[in-house]
């Protein structure tokens, strides 16, 4: 399942920081703009994700985990 991601999650996946992370997305902005998303957007998903992850190499993680505990209704 494909969702979106944050930036600052895709900078912590390529172990970089959000700063580097973000002046690379500059670098990349004509590509990202043609795919419709663009550097100052929030989050990432689709095609544009999919370019980002191979390009700097980001291995997204399979699924996400289930929170350990769930939430009790108090009454």
């Amino acid at each position: 399942m494909k969702r979106t991601y944050r930036k600052s999650e895709l900078a912590a996946l390529a172990e970089v920081s959000y700063s580097t992370f973000y002046r690379y997305l500059l670098s990349r902005r004509s590509v990202l703009t043609s795919m419709g998303c663009g550097v100052k957007d929030h989050g990432f998903w689709g095609e544009a994700l999919d370019y980002i992850c191979k390009d700097y190499n980001i291995h997204l993680p399979d699924e996400e985990p289930e929170p350990e505990h769930k939430h009790i209704k108090f009454r």
